[in-house]
């Protein structure tokens, strides 16, 4: 399972509940019983339908403090999205309140200032499909910062965010994703430890570490393959998915973000019905 010292999983949640249409409290009414704004009889709202998100004006941003630093930096033309750009607002503030509890909690200025450094990059825009990656750190103290790893699929159409559990909800297909994932990630591995400067026994542990690792980081769950980009086909659509994985899920930190590609043809028979026409036959 992924490390908890990772924001994919903490913020998802949140992520997700912003970008997916909101609901009301309203006076109950029986079922038929919806009236229009005269006060006569009308048809009930479906309760799916999406609900418009209001407006969300992203700026970059740029704080200095004696004792922190924050840069935060958007691609244009995300604003026109509200559902999108309400999920990459909150995923930002949430590391931006991070790191200002982490200051607040200071008794004095801290010898290195304390830093959130956080950009957004556009990776795929199509009438069907807006992917945008999310990479960074929060520095609160320490050898290093924490690193942010994200990745939004905005599916334009139907106003929602692509998530994994949505996209395959068969457990036979994560089964599938995480054996061709693992073998992938196993391959680079092997590679690393192929070090002259190791002796023979270090080379032993340094990969039985990371195939531990791998292995913890990669079951057939839907939450090890929540952070994923679409890697487009000649014809617009999605030709495979791109895995992403943050240090400390698959590796330790000094081996980075990691990333293992599954295509479209092993998915597809998993994938759930609505979501097919996404992908390249």
């Amino acid at each position: 399972m992924t490390r908890p010292r990772t924001w994919t999983v903490l913020l998802l949640p949140l992520l997700i509940a912003l970008a997916l249409p909101g609901c009301r409290d309203e006076p109950a009414t029986a079922p038929g019983d919806a009236t229009t704004a005269d006060g006569t009889a009308g048809q009930e709202p479906d309760p799916a339908a999406p609900v418009a998100q209001p407006p969300v004006d992203l700026k970059d941003v740029m704080e200095r403090d004696p004792r922190y630093l924050i840069g935060i930096s958007y691609p244009p033309g995300m604003s026109t999205h509200p559902g999108l750009a309400a999920a990459l607002h909150a995923y930002a503030e949430g590391a931006r309140a991070e790191l200002l509890d982490a200051v607040g909690s200071l008794d004095a200025p801290p010898t290195v200032p304390y830093d959130l450094s956080l950009g957004f990059r556009l990776l795929l825009q199509t009438p069907q499909v807006i992917a945008v990656a999310a990479d960074g750190s929060v520095y609160t103290g320490g050898a290093h910062g924490q690193p942010l790893v994200a990745r939004f699929v905005w599916l334009v159409g139907r106003e929602e965010m692509l998530t994994a559990d949505r996209l395959v909800q068969d457990p036979r297909g994560w089964e599938v994703v995480a054996r061709q994932v693992s073998e992938q990630l196993a391959a680079s591995a092997q590679i690393r430890a192929i070090d002259g400067s190791l002796s023979p026994e270090e080379r032993k542990n340094l990969l039985s570490s990371a195939l531990r690792m791998i292995d913890e980081g990669t079951g057939a769950d839907p939450e090890n393959f929540a952070q994923f980009e679409p890697v487009p086909a000649a014809d617009g659509r999605i030709a495979a998915l791109r895995f992403v994985f943050p240090p400390y899920q698959v590796g330790p930190y000094a081996d980075g973000v990691q990333y293992a590609e599954v295509p479209a043809a092993t998915l597809l028979p998993y994938v759930a019905g609505e979501y097919r026409e996404l992908f390249a036959q």
